[in-house]
This record gives structure tokens, sequence and C-alpha cells, in this order.
């Protein structure tokens, strides 16, 4: 993986809950159901309850953590509260909690990074990406089973200037398919989302700049599309409008069984497949140093190389380099290594993708650092 060092911030969703049992031995070592992964680890469990808040982008994920955790170290408690990632790194920060759930990085400009190392003893905190969730660009379009876009049509379908989905320019793209000539519906977030903001930036980074619009709000063309609140109502209006199209997290797309466009970045069409999005994910450029894994998205959103799927959403564990109590830092660091080789078809099936082996490396790595 390549390395950059220079400042980042960005974000992605809001948060999610959840109370699992979890370790009480000081040395746990039961199989872990038929992961292999989670079968050769051999953890210090340690002897105290982990407590985290934040983002919900990763609610369905830490799920098939905590689950992976009880396998590994059964009595122990995970309790993880969906507050959003603003109240996520506050609760950090104030030592409410073991870790914050962050959609982005520790801002140093807002005062977080300072604050952060006070609450850890005066030693650093690290921004840790354990969660990845692809984006689709889901869509309904009759007769159409196989459907390619790149982020020139997307961009230009939303600012307006592409109205018909027999528009030649996605003609150009799908010279194979039976495109009718129906009016294109896009439906974007109303409310303010992390998606809208990536999606914006990919948007943006991939259209060497033609797409201006950028933040959570979704800033589209003049009278164009039509908002829903929330990823459900965007799938589910696609669902029931004929010639719609949206981005929303996989796991809704493949819920509802939207059709999901293929991304041509320049070197053909990309399906959105685990091991696509891992490759994006592979390719990530980071932007810390050391330990600290915080990640230039745009690294990813403008991946040009073959067979890279690459509008993916992350979200950041963020813990104490040092300054835990040993029992603490031994809990942490058991269920963040769990974490990092959690169940790769129980993330599949929840929308989100294993940490492919060479990003894996580098998170457990720095887990492993933790003291």
């Amino acid at each position: 993986m390549k390395i950059k060092r220079h400042s980042a911030a960005f974000a992605v969703l809001a948060a999610g809950a959840l109370v699992l049992a979890g370790c009480g031995t000081d040395q746990n070592t039961p199989q872990g159901g038929g992961n292999p992964a989670l079968d050769a680890l051999q953890l210090e469990c340690g002897t105290k309850p982990v407590s985290g808040e934040g983002s919900s982008a990763q609610k369905n994920a830490v799920d098939v953590f905590a689950r992976d955790y009880g396998l590994k170290c059964p009595g122990q408690n995970v309790n993880y509260t969906k507050s959003g990632s603003g109240k996520g790194v506050a609760a950090f920060t104030a030592g409410q909690v073991d870790f914050g759930g962050s959609d982005s990085p520790l801002n140093e400009e807002k005062g977080e990074v300072a604050k952060a190392a006070e609450r850890c003893q005066g030693n650093p905190a690290w921004n840790l990406p354990m969660v990845f969730g692809p984006v689709a660009i889901a869509y309904n379009v009759e007769g159409v089973d196989d459907l390619t876009l790149n982020a020139d049509v997307i961009a230009k379908i939303y600012q307006g200037q592409i109205k018909k989905w027999d528009d030649p320019a996605i003609k150009a793209l799908n010279p194979n398919a039976q495109l009718p000539a129906t009016d294109i519906v896009p439906f974007f977030r109303s409310d303010e989302s992390g998606t809208t903001e990536n999606f914006q930036k990919y948007l943006a980074t991939a259209t060497g700049g033609a797409w201006t619009g950028k933040g959570k709000t979704f800033q589209g063309g003049p009278g164009v599309g039509q908002g829903r609140e929330g990823s459900d109502q965007v799938s589910q209006s696609v669902k029931a409008t004929p010639g719609a199209i949206t981005y929303v997290e996989w796991s809704f797309a493949k819920n509802l069984q939207l059709g999901q466009a293929k991304i041509d970045s320049g070197a053909g069409p990309v399906e959105l497949t685990t091991e696509n999005v891992g490759k994006a994910i592979d390719g990530a450029q980071i932007q810390g140093e050391g330990h600290d894994l915080r990640v230039d998205l745009e690294s990813i959103y403008g991946n040009k190389q073959p067979g890279v799927y690459p509008i993916v959403l992350n979200t950041y564990e963020i813990v104490c380099s040092k300054g835990y109590d040993p029992e603490t830092a031994k809990s942490v660091k058991a269920f963040l290594t769990v974490a990092a080789n959690a169940d790769p078809q129980q993330l599949q099936d929840a929308g989100y993708v294993p940490l492919p082996e060479g990003f894996k490396t580098k998170v457990t790595e720095a887990v492993s650092a933790i003291s």
C-alpha cells in the first residue's frame, strides 16, 4: 500500500446500538464456528467489558464483530451505543467509552486530536479504519438487467443534463442494451447524510471537478430529482418507480433486489462485488503517520485500475495508542483483533466487505501496538 502524509477528513453515516456478551478469562481461545481466521486467533481477552459509541454506518458490522467476539471470549460484554459520529468522538474524548465509532477521523482544527491525547493520558489516539461499505448505484429500468454507467454520466443525470434512459451517452456505455425512451427519475437523500457526502466527493473526484456539490446535503441541479429521507426511503422509491435511479448502501440494494449499475472508471465496466471493492480498499493511500490509519478517500474514488469498484464508505474505531488500564487494553485489543478477522460471509450478507489481506495487516499491526 502506498503511504501519504497530509491531513484529511470525510464522513459517512450515523450510529447503531448493540449490547452483546463476550470475555471473562484472561486467556481464551475457543473455536470460531467455521471462520478459519477467527479459529486461528490466540487472544488475551481481558476481564473488563468493552464500551463504544458513535456511527451507525457500522451498526450491522459491529453486530457481526460482537457475535464473533462472543465466540472467542465467552462472557464478555460489548456495549455499542447509537448516537452519531460527533457524539461518539465526544464520548471518547471525555473518557466515557473505550472507543469511538466515527465516519471521519479526529479533526485537529476542531481540537479533537488534542482532546483525545489528553483523554489517553498524554498519548496520541489512533484512527483505525475497520468497516468498509460500498455504495450501489441502484436503478429500475424495465428490460435492462445489465447497465454500465460512469461518473460523468451519473453527474449529468443529477445535474439534469441527461434526462432519458436512451440518451446517447448512456447508449455509448451500453451498446448491446435495449434502452427505453423512459424518463430518468433520480432520487437522492433529503436528509443530511454521510452517504451523500461521500457520493458527492466521489463524483467531484472522478469527474475531475465537474461536479461541484459537496457536504452532507445533496446539491444536484435545480429542480432535478426527488428527495427522500433515509436509505430505506430512497431504495423503496426506486423499487416502486419505473425509470428510477439512486445512490444507496449496498445492503439496501441487495435486500430489495434492485438493479445495480456497473461502474466504468476508464478500464471497463466493474461490478459491485466483495472482490472488486476489496481491490479499491487495497489500493487506498494512508494519510496518517505510523499506526494512525486515516484513509485518503480520493485515492479510492479516483482509482482507474481495472477491476476496481470505487464508490466506498468507511468508518473508524478511534482508540488510545496508550493510556488504558491493563485489563481494558487487553479487552479492547481482543475485540478489535476479532473485528479485523470477522466472518467474511456474514459481513457481506450485512452489506460490508471484509478487510483485504494487505490492508488487514496494517490494521492488526496497529491493534497489536495498543498498550
